[in-house]
């Protein structure tokens, strides 16, 4: 089968399209023929091995020390179901699925092996290969978050780094809870992120919210770039802080005490599950929430897909079409 291999740490020139061993399920696994995939900036951190120093050993452990220890990168995708492995009956052949593969990785190849117990789901009708690979990663995320905030209708929430997979996910998910939302990002962003629901837009290069003197109910930093207390101090009492892309400072100074006591700050990983798929199908079918693509390319073209989410001007998803 034809896959994008990851030869080597380095930018987008070290992917390389390979013939591989097409692989065989094991017992409780399904083999899916990759329809879609998309390109993540967890890919491209990945490939590129750009991580913080203080993490730097313990990553190149884990993944691989000279090169990506599991060289076919890729976190999400949609397809059918080719072959099931002996003892698995939760997908039969033929089939339409997608899911994420977590740090199996593996989806920029014609097909991919995983355990059917793994974040896999039925693709909702009249949602193509393409619409449905950008949902998992994106919207897992978002989802996981936003629930910890539990919002209520009228407040106020900002997202910051709202132009990407999981901040487009996230605008949909708080004004589908009744929320007035603004959302932050590139100026080249915003008439995107008005169309899919956002209230209010902001260009981060022309205006600081931090001195704008506006107060938010929630706080959803998908970059993870905002001053930290700036940021805690924008929120009203009792609201909450949602830091989805910590850095390792950021997660030290959550323990740390703020202003007022009674914000809360919440940092974490988001765990990957079939029922939170389940449940963005429910949210896709009643027109909830929507794919936002950007741009897609072919698996061969898979480096000028990373040069392109590398740039910034990604705007909501960018997938990969086999």
């Amino acid at each position: 089968m034809k896959a994008m291999v990851c030869t080597r740490y380095g930018p987008p020139e070290v992917l390389e399209l390979q013939q591989v061993d097409k692989p065989v399920p094991k017992a409780g696994e399904i083999l899916v023929r990759v329809r879609a995939s998309t390109v993540t900036a967890g890919d491209c951190e990945i490939r590129s091995f750009k991580f913080p120093v203080l993490l730097w050993i313990s990553l190149r452990l884990f993944f691989g020390v000279r090169k990506p220890r599991l060289d076919i990168l890729g976190q999400e995708f949609a397809g059918e179901i080719e072959s099931a492995g002996e003892g698995q009956t939760l997908f039969k052949k033929g089939e339409r699925v997608y899911g994420a593969t977590g740090l199996k990785l593996g989806a920029y190849a014609d097909y991919l092996c995983l355990p059917g117990s793994s974040a896999i789901a039925r693709m909702p009708e009249g949602l193509s290969f393409e619409e449905a690979a950008t949902i998992p990663t994106g919207g897992m995320n978002a989802l996981f978050f936003l629930r910890k905030a539990k919002i209520q209708a009228g407040q106020k929430v900002l997202i910051i780094g709202a132009g990407g997979s999981i901040g487009t996910v996230a605008v949909q998910l708080a004004k589908s809870s009744g929320a007035e939302v603004t959302a932050i990002d590139s100026k080249e962003k915003l008439d995107m992120l008005l169309s899919i629901g956002a209230d209010k837009v902001i260009d981060y290069r022309q205006e600081d919210f931090t001195a704008s003197g506006e107060a938010y109910d929630v706080i959803f930093d998908v970059a993870g770039k905002s001053p930290f207390l700036k940021t805690v101090n924008s929120l009203k009492p009792k609201g909450i802080y949602l830091m989805g892309n910590p850095s390792l400072a950021q997660l030290f100074r959550r323990l740390l005490p703020t202003k007022k006591g009674d914000r809360k700050i919440i940092a974490g990983a988001a765990s990957y599950r079939a029922e939170d798929l389940r449940y963005l199908n429910k949210l896709l079918e009643e027109g909830k929430i929507k794919p936002v693509i950007d741009q897609s390319f072919p698996l061969e073209q898979l480096r000028e897909a990373h040069h392109y989410v590398e740039s910034g001007m990604k705007k909501g998803n960018v997938v990969i079409t086999n």
